[in-house]
Formats: C-alpha cells, sequence, structure tokens
C-alpha cells in the first residue's frame, strides 16, 4: 500500500524546493498536526481507513418510502459533486427513493457524459445502501392492467433550503404526485444544519461514496505516478481564467480589447454592480496572476527545481502573464504533457479533464489554490485533503497580501519576501481549524466528519475547543527534541483512493 503524507525530503532530490524556513515551519507543523490529531482519533473512531463509516451509524432505510426524488445538478463537476451529496440527504430527511441524479449538460463545459459516464454507480449505490434506496430511473407501475410511469412534479427550492423545507413543501408534493424534480439543484439544501449523522452523510457521500470511473482513476494514477517517479511534486490551481477575472472585476493589467471582453462577459452572466480595479485589489479580490503565485513560492524557498502540475482552463491574456511564472518555474506539466491519452485530447477541457485534475490535485505532495472565493474546485479539494491526512496545503491571504504585491509595483523592493513569508506562514498549512462563516462545510468538515459529537463513549468525544493550543504545545515539546522524529510520521491513505 502505497504511503502519502509529509516526508523528510534529502538534501540531493529535485522536486520539493523547500528551504529551512518552509521546512521547519509546514512539513513539523502539518507533520505533528497529522500525528496528533490522528492519535487522538484513532484508539476509538477510525477503522479500516474508512473514517466517515465509524462516525454515522448505519441505519436501514425504512421498508415503505415516501416517493421518488429526481435532482438536476448544474454547475461545473464540483458545483455538481455538492448538489450530489445534498441530494443524497435531502432523499434520507425525506424517506425518499433517489433517483440516480441528473448532471447538466454544462453550457461551459459543452459536456454531456451524465453521472454514469463520470461516477462509479455501482459503488455509489452499494456505499449508501444503508442510507438511501437510489434506483437508476424511475420505475413504471402497472394498476388495472394498464402500465404507467410517474410524472415527477417539478419544483425549484429555495437557495439555502432549511429543513423544514423539505419535511413540508417538498414532501407534501411528493406524497401528491409519487415523485417530484428539483430543478435547478444547486446550493439548494442549507449547508449549516445542526444534526452531526446528517452532516456525516454528507461525508460519506462526497469522500466514499462519489468514486470516478475506473478508466479515470487509472489515467489519474497513471498521471500521479510518472510525476512522483521524478520526486515529490506541487499542483497548483490557477484560477486566472475569463470567467473568474469577470467575476471579481479585475480589469486594469489587460489591453483594451481583453478589457472588452471581460465587461462584455461580466454583462451576460453576472448581476450588475460597481466594480473598481484598485479597490478590490487592495482587499485581496483579484485573483492571483500567475506572477504573484511564482513569487509567493519563490519567497516560501521553492526553486526552479520544483516540480510543478498545474490544474487550469484557459488563462486569459496569453502566454504573456505565463511567462514570467515559467521563468521562475520551467517544470510544468499539465494532463495533456504527463498523459497524452486520446481521451483527454479529445475532452481536455471536459468534465474527464476536470477529474483528471482533480484527483492529481488531491493526491499531490502538496496544493495551492491561488483563488478560493467562490471556486467550487479548490474549496472541495481544501476539504477533501483535509479528510483524507490533513494534507499540505499552502493557501495564499490575498487580503493580507495585496499591499505588499501593490509596493513592490511602486518600486517598495526593500523586505519583500521576508514580508511575503511573514504572511504565508500565519495561514493554515492543511491542519484541522474550526470552520467559521463563509467557510464551506464542504472546504472545511472539522469537526463533524471527524468524531463523535454525542458519543456514548466518553472516550470518542471530539477533541476540545483548544485543540490548536494543545497541537502548538506539543510542537513546541516536539522542536525541543529534535525536528527529525516530526518527519518520519506517514499517514496511510484508505485503499479505495489508490483503486
Amino acid at each position: 500500500m502505497r504511503r502519502y503524507g509529509h516526508h523528510r525530503q534529502p538534501k540531493h532530490q529535485s522536486g520539493g524546493g523547500l528551504k529551512a524556513v518552509l521546512g521547519r515551519v509546514s512539513v513539523a507543523v502539518a507533520a505533528l498536526l497529522i500525528c496528533t490529531v490522528w492519535l487522538l482519533f484513532s484508539s476509538s473512531s477510525v477503522s479500516n481507513g474508512n473514517r466517515s463509516f465509524r462516525y454515522g451509524s448505519k441505519v436501514t432505510p425504512p421498508s415503505e418510502s415516501n416517493g421518488y426524488l429526481r435532482v438536476r445538478c448544474n454547475g461545473g463537476l464540483n458545483q455538481q459533486r455538492t448538489a450530489i451529496c445534498n441530494a443524497v440527504l435531502a432523499a434520507r430527511i425525506m424517506n425518499a427513493t433517489l433517483v440516480l441524479p441528473e448532471l447538466d449538460a454544462n453550457s461551459f463545459w459543452h459536456d454531456s457524459s451524465g453521472f454514469q459516464g463520470i461516477y462509479d454507480v455501482e459503488h455509489f449505490i452499494a456505499v449508501l445502501r444503508f442510507d438511501v434506496r437510489i434506483v437508476e430511473s424511475i420505475p413504471e407501475t402497472r394498476k388495472n392492467g394498464k402500465t404507467k410511469k410517474i410524472k415527477a412534479y417539478q419544483l425549484r427550492p429555495p437557495r439555502d433550503a432549511p429543513i423544514s423545507w423539505y419535511t413540508t413543501d417538498a414532501l407534501k408534493k411528493m406524497k401528491e404526485h409519487g415523485a417530484i424534480y428539483l430543478t435547478p439543484f444547486s446550493h439548494r439544501l442549507a449547508e449549516e444544519i445542526d444534526n452531526p449523522e446528517y452532516q456525516r452523510l454528507r461525508c460519506r457521500v462526497n469522500y466514499h461514496a462519489l468514486r470516478f470511473k475506473p478508466h479515470i482513476m487509472k489515467l489519474s494514477n497513471t498521471i500521479v505516478n510518472k510525476l512522483r517517479a521524478q520526486g515529490h511534486f506541487m499542483s497548483i490551481h490557477l484560477r486566472f481564467e475569463m470567467d473568474m477575472l469577470a467575476f471579481a472585476g479585475c480589469l486594469d493589467i489587460f489591453t483594451p480589447e481583453e478589457q472588452r471582453t471581460l465587461t462584455k462577459y461580466r454583462k451576460e452572466n453576472f448581476a450588475a454592480k460597481r466594480l473598481v480595479y484598485h479597490e478590490r485589489r487592495a482587499i485581496g479580490k483579484c485573483p492571483l496572476t500567475p506572477e504573484e503565485v511564482g513569487l509567493v513560492l519563490h519567497a516560501l524557498g521553492f526553486d526552479n527545481s520544483t516540480k510543478i502540475y498545474l490544474a487550469a482552463g484557459e488563462l486569459f491574456g496569453g502566454d504573456r502573464f505565463m511567462k514570467p511564472f515559467r521563468a521562475l518555474f520551467p517544470r510544468l506539466e499539465n494532463h495533456s504533457s504527463v498523459e497524452p491519452a486520446d481521451e483527454l485530447l479529445e475532452n481536455s477541457q471536459g468534465l474527464v479533464g476536470s477529474a483528471v485534475d482533480y484527483m492529481v490535485c488531491l493526491l499531490s505532495d502538496i496544493f495551492m489554490p491561488t483563488y478560493d472565493g467562490p471556486s467550487n474546485f479548490a474549496n472541495n479539494l481544501l476539504g477533501h485533503r483535509l479528510y483524507y491526512g490533513f494534507r499540505t496545503t499552502l493557501r495564499p491571504d490575498r487580503k493580507a497580501l495585496a499591499p505588499i504585491f501593490i509596493d513592490r509595483e511602486n518600486g517598495r523592493l526593500a523586505g519583500f519576501e521576508e514580508a511575503v513569508r511573514r504572511v504565508m506562514l500565519n495561514t493554515n498549512f492543511g491542519g484541522p481549524h474550526k470552520r467559521v462563516p463563509p467557510e464551506s462545510f464542504y472546504t472545511n468538515s472539522w469537526p463533524e466528519c471527524f468524531c463523535q459529537m454525542s458519543p456514548k463513549n466518553p472516550a470518542d468525544k471530539c477533541p476540545p475547543e483548544n485543540v490548536l493550543e494543545i497541537l502548538n504545545n506539543r510542537l513546541e515539546s516536539e522542536m525541543g527534541n529534535g525536528f527529525e522524529s516530526t518527519t518520519t510520521s506517514n499517514l496511510t491513505v484508505p485503499r479505495e483512493e489508490e483503486k
């Protein structure tokens, strides 16, 4: 079984680029967080590497279903993934039979793969068999000698609808018609629910039931193995794309023609809002440019030997924005350059390409999102990496970094790298932390999916509120006893990731 986690890299080995500051702080902190938090849970809460199944009682659904639930999940792959988790929970809440969720043939992706084309359906149904009934389609019924297909009553759920909406409005229509069809179904169930079992069900769906089809998993593992054969590697989600730049209103660094393109896209896709570039930039609302990403990594001690996997759509503004980044970090790869498989060449910008990017980023030694605002890809990955072993992430604080970059642009270069390091070393490196709105449950399911909230056995109780203080104290103790001991503990990844 392959072990992924935090490894001390020999000085002669390329592909890591960690120097003294980041090596002693981020790796030590991340490794110690893994060891200490894992020890808190492992004796009573984790079995067979499958955390979620121990944290939620698996109760066979009642024999009588209240009807069928159909949903249409809109948006990109990761927005749809969140919607699928919500759909399973909605079916559980209403004691309904879930019809395999429909994935919108997204106008941006132009991809109609559907659930069956992306996810392993048999695995999905098998893993959730104790939670909800799932069928691939609404079966026909036979009454008075006639065959009839139940027609689902269409409903539009409120955004972030409370549980009460599903147990009243939706359930009433389901009992009247036998089936309901919820569309659109994106962010249509409140994330913050005061029911730990329901929250753990979401994690069961997200991190155990939703597994990509075997050919996607095989392709992803091939890419990861090729990258890791050359040493450790980092993945970066570079969100310097037209839709995000238009959404953020960050236009002034582009040519007049490019600005017109972004303005047009914004008018067609987003609500009207007064956006002033220098104001947005000053408070960290603009995605980091590729050059800024490179400067952050360089300040942290990464050098030109660092192997980087780039997960990104088409970068806006052409190659002129990538040249400064590539000059600092020439060892860049993407899914097509590592493994130019026919399927990726044909569908590199579709759901398959996004799925492969997701898996490679999930398994990378370090992951860095450059814009984790309304980015479902980055946010879901942060949550997934947290769930599977608190894997190291570099999460730039754009608001704190903005004045440092602005000073640099204005010619004030003294102390630039030190200022960047100071900001970055105050960020979270992928360890557990209390969720504070607007952070999403799907970005941080701590503590609901990590421990028992109301355990019968006191030993299963969640760690105390001051868990980070405890971990910091242990870190100081470990650092006093020598750095080597903190970097030798690895965390075994659950087997299902290696399939």
